[in-house]
């Protein structure tokens, strides 16, 4: 499969129109939302730092939102496991056979939020 060239121009009109987007709703994040949408255009990662309460959830999920992306919250606790993030095979015996049922990170925009929290195992 291949994937036809877009031009420049297209491209930072496409990405305007999502930061103007997410504008409406993300106050004052300009700067955060340009590098998260860089990140993710880019097929990377984002790590936001700051204090509670200035919106990092909203923006992440508005950002999901205007790319038409799905997203999920992953609140993390001490006594989180690396199978809580990933999934894990449960049995189920009306088929008598192990399910796979995936954990959050099988989204498209995860918001792994106070991972500090989490053992090293699980960060690692």
């Amino acid at each position: 499969m291949t994937v036809e060239p877009m031009p420049f121009a297209r491209v930072s009109s496409y990405g305007e129109d999502i930061l103007a987007e997410v504008a409406t709703v993300v106050v004052g994040m300009e700067e955060a939302v340009r590098t998260a949408l860089s990140a993710i255009l880019a097929g990377g990662h984002v790590l936001f730092e700051d204090v509670p309460g200035l919106g990092k959830t909203l923006t992440a999920r508005t950002l999901a939102t205007a790319l038409g992306l799905d997203f999920r919250r992953l609140q993390c606790t001490p006594d989180l496991l690396p199978s809580d993030i990933t999934g894990s095979a449960v049995f189920d015996p009306a088929r008598g056979d192990f399910e796979f049922r995936p954990g959050p990170i099988f989204t498209d925009l995860l918001l792994a939020d106070e991972i500090n929290r989490t053992a090293p195992k699980t960060q690692s």
